[in-house]
This record gives structure tokens, C-alpha cells and sequence, in this order.
């Protein structure tokens, strides 16, 4: 009786499962977070307002956020350097009401500009020369800075609204295919601090200083000629952005800018990811950031949102934006 050897099964390859993404995985795309809100809010309006995805309210909206771009970027490169300048809003205030007095008194228009520019960039020496020489901190010198400045806004302009006619409306106005010119100067704004912090040696060092002040100093970097070129940037974005304000709105009147302009900025900033300890800043967070307060606001405006409700609501898609981006940067690797 033979005994049948039983035979060698069959040589077949297994097919490996294709992984299931979960919703989970999402998380570990940078900034996942908040292009998870930014598209729940843009799909939730476009469906509720069919005003919302044609081209002259999306041209509005990005007007509206290129002034926050401005004073956004300038905030995320000093931010990354472990400074703070909350004065930012109120000196584009200043640089505005100036402006506009400067060109409805007759100066040419470049004259105007140049001596603006000028003056925001020593606003901000002056803040910087506060922080790095006297040791204040820099919440506190610049916040007493932001008041100081809005009330010398409401000296300059007298309490009135000063008109600009036609000048700088090409600015505020024009665009460059299609795309508004204050949109591009956002866009040229943005691109370069996020060149500058990623390829040169000025951004490098203010990793380095936002991580660590001290080590800094002794591997050779000249921290206080760097804080001060740092804050005589944000002052000079500050000023900028406040004659894009200018251009855009043909006008300077009391209140325009301001503290709460700046804590727009400040809040977009800081939920794109770039740290209030210092050492840790991204563009591209930035730019998330603005773009989400910019559709809140539009999505507001246009779903004829109470405005009583404005700011809770707001503050609330905030929140959860946050949450959310803090969670997502901590399932990231080496985090």
C-alpha cells in the first residue's frame, strides 16, 4: 500500500492590503487642521450664499485679507525670533492718517509714500530699541506702543475723515491679470519672508534666537542688531500695509486699523502654527490663517450674520481651528 506524500501547496503570491486611511491620517499633513475648517467653511457658505463663489466677492475677499497678509508675515518672521509687537496695527494707523494728510495737502504722491514708509520704519526701531535695550518685555512695550500710536492717529486726523481723491487708487483698485494689485503685493510680501526665513541667513538666525537667545549670542550671531533689524521690518510692513489700507478705501478716518486689526493678525499668525515662544514659524500657516479669518468674515457678512453674533461666531471657528492645528502638530514626526 503506497502512502501518498502530500503535495507542496501552491506558490502564490499574496496580494498586501492597500492601508484604509483614516480620517485620522489627515492629521499628519502639515496644517491639515486648518485646511480642514477652511474647506467645512467655504463649502458650508457657497452652499447657503450663491454669492460667495462669484469672482467680485472672491476679489473682495482677497483684497480684504491682503492687508492682514502684510502685517501677518512681518509678525510670523519676528514671532519666529522669539519677539512680539503688538503695536503693528496701530502703526499702519498712524502711517494711513499721515498719509492721507500728506496728499490732501498737495505733496506728490511718492513723496508722500517715501516719508510714510519712513516714519513706520522708525516706529518700529523705536519699539525694537525698547525691547532689546531696557529689557521690557516685548508684550508689554509694544502694547503700551499700540495705544500710544492709535491716540497720535486721532491727533493727526483731528477726529475727521480726510479724503485722498484719485491718488492711489491704482493700488487699492487695478488689477494685474485679474488679480488685484494688493493681492500681489501680499503675495510678493509673503513669498519673500518665506524665502528669507527658509534660504538665508537673517531668517536662520531668527530660528536660532527664537529657540534659544543665549546660544545664540555665543555662536556669534549679533543678537541686538538682528532684534532691531527685525522690528524695523515689521514697522516698515506695518507702513505698507496701512497705505494698502489707504489705497483700498480712497480715505483715512478715525479708528481705521488699530488694535483689533492687529489682533487679527496676531490670531491668524499664531493658529498657523508659528510659536509665541519663538523658534518655530511657517508662511504657509500664515497664509491659511488670514485666508480662514478672511472667509469667516465674508461667510458672515453674506449669510446676514447678527452683529452681535459676529465675534462669537468667529471666535469659536478659531477655536476649533486651533485645537485642531495644536493636535495635528503634534502627531507630526520628531514632534
Amino acid at each position: 500500500m503506497s502512502l501518498k506524500t502530500p503535495s507542496a501547496a501552491p506558490d502564490t503570491a499574496v496580494e498586501p492590503t492597500a492601508p484604509r486611511r483614516s480620517p485620522r491620517a489627515l492629521l499628519h499633513i502639515p496644517h491639515g487642521g486648518l485646511v480642514v475648517v477652511l474647506v467645512l467653511v467655504a463649502v458650508f457658505t457657497a452652499v447657503q450664499a450663491d454669492s460667495f463663489t462669484t469672482s467680485q466677492n472672491l476679489l473682495n475677499v482677497l483684497r480684504q485679507i491682503s492687508v492682514n497678509a502684510v502685517i501677518a508675515a512681518g509678525l510670523t518672521l519676528l514671532m519666529t525670533a522669539g519677539g512680539m509687537d503688538f503695536s503693528m496695527g496701530s502703526n499702519a494707523a498712524v502711517t494711513l492718517s499721515v498719509a492721507a494728510q500728506l496728499l490732501h495737502d498737495g505733496w506728490s504722491t511718492t513723496a508722500a509714500v517715501v516719508v510714510s514708509l519712513l516714519l513706520a520704519t522708525l516706529i518700529g526701531l523705536v519699539n525694537g530699541l525698547v525691547v532689546t535695550f531696557t529689557r521690557v518685555a516685548p508684550f508689554v512695550a509694544t502694547l503700551a506702543s499700540a495705544m500710544l500710536l492709535d491716540g497720535v492717529a486721532l491727533l493727526v486726523l483731528d477726529g475727521m475723515s480726510v479724503t485722498i481723491g484719485d491718488k492711489l487708487t491704482a493700488l487699492g483698485n487695478d488689477k494685474l491679470l485679474g488679480i488685484p494689485y494688493l493681492t500681489v503685493v501680499a503675495v510678493l510680501v509673503l513669498a519673500g519672508v518665506g524665502l528669507s526665513m527658509r534660504f538665508t541667513t537673517f531668517g536662520r538666525d531668527a530660528y536660532a534666537m527664537g529657540g534659544n537667545e543665549h546660544v545664540a549670542r555665543l555662536s556669534g550671531i549679533n543678537v541686538p542688531g538682528r532684534k532691531l533689524a527685525l522690528y524695523a521690518l515689521a514697522g516698515a510692513l506695518a507702513g505698507l500695509a496701512g497705505l494698502m489700507l489707504l489705497s483700498r478705501l480712497g480715505a483715512a478716518a478715525p479708528n481705521t486699523a488699530g488694535l483689533m486689526t492687529q489682533l487679527t493678525a496676531v490670531a491668524a499668525v499664531v493658529i498657523g502654527g508659528t510659536s509665541l515662544a519663538g523658534g518655530h514659524g511657517s508662511i504657509v500657516g500664515t497664509v491659511l490663517g488670514v485666508v480662514l479669518l478672511g472667509v469667516v468674515a465674508n461667510a458672515l457678512n453674506l449669510l446676514q450674520v447678527d452683529g452681535n453674533y459676529q465675534y462669537v461666531v468667529t471666535g469659536g471657528v478659531l477655536l476649533v481651528a486651533a485645537v485642531i492645528n495644536e493636535f495635528q502638530r503634534k502627531s507630526l514626526p520628531g514632534r
